[in-house]
């Protein structure tokens, strides 16, 4: 049996972790929030009528105490509605986030991303440090490994990789990396990116945060997004 004189803000408490895992996982949105509450008030109700009944004549409860009880009870009341309020509105922003990334599918974006190469010239966008005197086009593969390094012009602007090789072959298809090593006075400068453009196959939400997959398996955030076309 419950003690009577267990304060109701300890039983609103326990009542509504109780409600909660008596409720249903797959209630929809608002409909855990009113059963908890409902089964909160109850008890709520249930403990009230108990500690008046078990009330020392002699010493009776002050009016105030009531009151107090009330106000925390209400307020446990308004906590529960306004968690459940919450989660309802970050699950439709985050809905609402892939639903607009979603229309970016089958569109090429520009990032720092590997770009897939499957024969066909891509074009790349190489960044050029400005105290620069001299600078290479590096080429990674997938696992990281340099294939391949040309000298950039310097006045460069978007430039087509053919993807061959120092000896002319042609590169294997797959997924490669560009960045571009600077020189100044014959020593290294610094490291800067080069941009490219992928077909976007794919929109994710990862815990919160908008990801777009693109053509080859390489993932940019949405925000890291440069540019934007419809793909050829």
């Amino acid at each position: 049996m419950t003690d009577p004189t267990t304060p109701l803000s300890a039983v609103s408490a326990t009542a509504t972790q109780n409600a909660r895992a008596q409720s249903g996982q797959n209630d929809p949105p608002g409909s855990s929030a009113k059963s908890v509450i409902g089964a909160d008030f109850q008890t709520f109700l249930e403990m009230l009528t108990t500690q008046m009944q078990n009330q020392d004549p002699l010493n009776p409860i002050d009016s105030s105490d009531y009151a107090v009880q009330l106000a925390t009870f209400s307020s446990v009341e308004q906590q529960v509605l306004t968690n459940d309020l919450l989660s309802g509105l970050v699950a439709n922003i985050a809905a609402s986030g892939v639903t607009q990334l979603a229309t970016l599918v089958g569109m090429e974006v520009r990032s720092t991303a590997p770009a897939r190469f499957d024969g066909a010239p891509l074009t790349l966008t190489p960044e050029i440090d400005q105290r620069a005197d001299a600078a290479w086009l590096v080429v990674s593969d997938e696992s990281g490994a340099e294939v391949q390094r040309q000298p950039l012009d310097l006045a460069v602007g978007p430039v087509d990789w053919a993807g061959v090789g120092a000896d002319g072959t042609p590169l294997p298809p797959g997924l490669y990396g560009f960045t571009v090593e600077n020189f100044a006075n014959g020593e290294p400068a610094s490291t800067t990116p080069v941009e490219t453009y992928s077909e976007v196959v794919e929109a994710r939400n990862v815990d919160g945060a908008m990801q777009l997959v693109l053509d080859g398996g390489a993932t940019v955030a949405a925000d890291d997004v440069l540019a934007l076309r419809r793909a050829n």
